[in-house]
């Protein structure tokens, strides 16, 4: 004995014998057009603000890392950036790694934050 009958779901899809089979694709587009505008366009506009930020990185800026590390930096490779957090102390953290400037809104999300909790602010 089955618990699901598959055969209405089917049914569903089916073309009407006097309709056209392209109206059936009409609902399938209109899904896909909502998941691009709602979903994949504001991501691929938020990676490339974060790219332009990273590329933007200059020495003597002062940054916050995605981890919380405050510092400024003082030498940039092309994957490293090396920031003074101290005097005398200097760690090399990965480019991506860098979060934002100090004292302004975060370009990147927090390390172990997620995008509801940081809508909820």
């Amino acid at each position: 004995m089955t618990i699901f009958h598959a055969g209405p779901v089917f049914a569903m899809g089916a073309v009407p014998d006097s309709g056209n089979m392209w109206v059936q694709f009409v609902p399938f587009a209109i899904v896909l057009a909502i998941f691009y505008f709602i979903i994949l366009l504001p991501m691929k506009r938020k990676q490339q603000k974060v790219q332009t930020f990273l590329d933007s990185l200059k020495v003597n800026d002062r940054v916050v890392t995605t981890g919380g590390i405050y510092g400024q930096i003082t030498k940039l490779g092309d994957q490293t950036v090396q920031v003074q957090v101290a005097d005398k102390v200097r760690i090399e953290v990965a480019r991506a790694a860098i979060g934002g400037y100090q004292g302004q809104d975060p370009v990147q999300e927090p390390v172990g934050e997620s995008a509801s909790s940081s809508s909820s602010r």
